[in-house]
């Protein structure tokens, strides 16, 4: 992907609320099934955040001090006035922004309480993600991680063979959990994201803004090309939704 493609991808998507499939009423499960003491001061690292709107959930729901990492420094600016329109929270005073890469994390060994990373682990792969990541958390602490997953044994192959071509590592729930447990955790839930996070919380609020978007780009070739790339995205999970989603993995390091 050369520099102005990403311009691009970036102007598309940080308007939205959401960079990718999720919903405030599945964060608020993920938390409920991670048993988080709301009331306990907690450190937080939310991996790959985005424009943030699980980082500012997060600040809003619980006693919590978030680092909020992206390696887009224009979402991290998103983040940071969205979360100054919060202060009946004070959601501004509990989160700060790191621009750094995933897999090159400056954090302290045993650090936090819970990292959290929704849609984002597969910028690195989700076992690397894992391995890297547990020495961060303290003993007990948590792991709420999105990976899109297989949610059958079998599938067409049209859809197996975009998958191998945009990410090998796509599985079924009990490969990933195995990747779990070999690294040192325990499962302590699971569930996957429905059809609305995907169709109505993502898909509907970026198709809404596509004319818009070609409309600051001039029309361009290159931005066109962005958005029949997501259209085809569109098709296929309308086409194959039975097939995948993002599964949620809720472990403890032990």
């Amino acid at each position: 992907m050369n520099d102005i493609q990403m311009q691009l991808l970036i102007d598309l998507h940080k308007s939205n609320l959401r960079q990718g499939p999720g919903g405030e009423a599945e964060t608020k499960k993920m938390l409920k099934l991670a048993d988080i003491d709301k009331s306990k001061p907690l450190k937080i690292a939310d991996i790959g955040c985005g424009t943030g709107n699980s980082s500012i959930l997060l600040a809003k729901e619980l006693n919590a001090q978030i680092t909020a990492v992206d390696f887009l420094p224009e979402f991290l600016e998103v983040l940071q006035s969205q979360a100054k329109a919060h202060k009946e929270h004070k959601v501004a005073e509990k989160i700060t922004t790191l621009n750094c890469s995933m897999d090159s994390l400056p954090f302290a060994t045993e650090e936090f309480d819970l990292i959290f990373s929704e849609g984002a682990i597969y910028n690195m792969g989700f076992e690397a993600g894992v391995a890297d990541w547990k020495r961060f958390l303290k003993p007990g602490g948590k792991l709420i991680v999105s990976e899109i997953t297989w949610l059958t044994a079998k599938r067409p192959q049209e859809l197996q063979a975009h998958w191998d071509a945009e990410y090998p590592e796509i599985d079924v729930a009990s490969a990933k959990i195995k990747i779990l447990e070999q690294h040192g955790y325990c499962l302590e839930a699971y569930f996957y994201l429905p059809v609305h996070c995907w169709k109505d919380n993502y898909y509907l609020p970026m198709q809404k803004g596509f004319d818009a978007f070609l409309e600051r780009n001039g029309q361009s070739t290159q931005a066109k090309e962005i958005v029949e790339g997501e259209k085809a995205e569109i098709a296929l999970y309308e086409k194959y939704s039975d097939y995948y989603s993002y599964g949620v993995y809720i472990a403890r390091k032990l």
